[in-house]
C-alpha cells in the first residue's frame, strides 16, 4: 500500500535551495522519507528505514504538479527543477509522466538525481529520457566495496548497475553528470580508483563529479577526503572530472508567506546551515535565527555540529 507522508506546508516540493551544482534548485520529493534501494553510510538523511526495490505510484501526480506550478509562479529564482529529496526518485512509477507534464508548462530544465540502481529496468530508463539532465551516482566498481559503502538490497549487483548505466548512455540524448562519492578508507584506495576509472570509461558520462562527506552522515565513521586527496584523484580520472565546488551564494528574492513552515520544510529534507536557509529563502540570518530558536525550543529540529559547522535537522 502506498505510504503518505506527514502533512507539511509543501508535501512534495522544497526550496529553491542553493545547490553546489544546479544553482537554485526547486526540489521535488516524490518518495516517502528514507525509502530507497540503498542504505549508504554517508547519506545526509540518516539510515534508510524502508529498503526496497518495489516501485509504486505513491502520490497523486496532479497534486505534485499543482505545487510545482504554484512555486514557479511565485517569482523566486529557479535554475533547475530537480527530482531528488528524501528517497530514490526512480522508485516512483509516475516519474516519466511528471517530467513530461512539467515540460508542458515551463522551460526551466528538469534534472533527476538518482543512485543508478534501477537503470537495469527498461521502464526506468524510458522514464528518464525526457529529463534535461540526469545525475546518477556510482561509488563502487566491485561488489565488496559496493556493499560496504552503499549497503544495497541483496539482489543488486554492481556489474549489472554499471551495465544499466552503459545502456542508458546509449539511449539517452540529454546530459549525464556521473557523481562519485568518496569516503575516506572505504572506496578511495588507488586500486579501487583505477577500477572506477575503467568502469566510468565504459559509461562515457559527459562529466565526472567527485564529492565527499560534507554534511552529517548516516554513520559518523564516514569521513571526508581532503581537498588535496580529491585533487589527486581528479587527475586520475582526467579532463572531464571536476570536484564539486561550494555553492556561490547569491541573493534570492525574499519569500512571502509562513516563514516558519518554509524553514521546517527545508530542514525536513536535508541538514542545512543557517546560511543555507537564509540564502535560499532570501531573508536575513537574524530573522531566520529567531524562527530556528523557536523550532529548537519546540523540539521540532535539533542542531548538530559537523566539521565546525552547525546544521539543523529534524529532531
Amino acid at each position: 500500500m502506498s505510504k503518505k507522508p506527514e502533512e507539511s506546508p509543501s508535501l512534495y516540493i522544497y526550496g529553491p535551495v542553493p545547490s553546489r551544482r544546479l544553482g537554485f534548485s526547486l526540489g521535488i520529493d516524490i518518495i516517502p522519507s528514507k525509502t530507497c534501494t540503498l542504505d549508504c553510510i554517508y547519506c545526509q538523511l540518516g539510515p534508510t528505514t524502508d529498503k526496497t526495490l518495489g516501485r509504486s505510484k505513491y502520490f497523486s501526480p496532479g497534486e505534485i504538479l499543482a505545487q510545482i506550478k504554484k512555486k514557479i509562479s511565485s517569482g523566486q529564482r529557479v535554475d533547475y527543477i530537480t527530482f531528488s529529496g528524501s528517497g530514490e526518485p526512480t522508485l516512483n512509477t509516475n516519474l516519466g509522466k511528471l517530467i513530461r507534464e512539467i515540460k508542458k508548462f515551463t522551460t526551466i530544465p528538469v534534472a533527476v538525481l538518482t543512485n543508478s540502481t534501477l537503470f537495469i529496468q527498461r521502464d526506468v530508463r524510458k522514464a528518464l529520457r525526457a529529463a534535461d539532465l540526469v545525475v546518477p551516482s556510482l561509488d563502487a566498481a566491485s561488489q565488496d566495496i559496493f556493499e560496504k559503502i552503499n549497503r544495497p538490497c541483496s539482489p543488486l549487483k554492481i556489474e549489472e548497475i554499471i551495465e544499466g548505466l552503459r545502456t542508458f548512455r546509449r539511449e539517452y540524448k540529454g546530459i549525464i553528470w556521473l557523481e562519485v562519492m568518496l569516503v575516506k578508507g572505504v572506496n578511495d584506495s588507488p586500486a579501487h580508483i583505477n577500477e572506477l576509472k575503467e568502469a566510468i570509461s565504459r559509461i562515457e558520462p559527459d562529466k565526472i563529479q567527485l564529492n565527499t562527506v560534507i554534511r552529517p552522515p548516516a554513520e559518523r565513521t564516514a569521513r571526508p577526503l581532503s581537498p588535496e586527496e580529491l585533487e589527486k584523484i581528479k587527475k586520475v580520472f582526467g579532463k572531464n572530472c571536476e570536484i564539486i565546488a561550494e555553492f556561490d551564494k547569491k541573493a534570492q528574492e525574499s519569500l512571502s508567506g509562513n516563514l516558519e513552515l518554509a524553514i521546517l520544510a527545508m530542514v525536513q529534507r536535508r541538514p542545512v546551515t543557517l546560511s543555507d536557509i537564509s540564502t535560499s529563502l532570501g531573508r536575513h540570518k537574524n530573522e531566520i535565527l529567531k524562527y530556528l530558536n523557536l523550532l529548537l525550543e519546540q523540539g521540532k529540529v535539533q542542531a548538530v555540529v559537523h566539521k565546525d559547522l552547525t546544521y539543523f535537522e529534524p529532531n
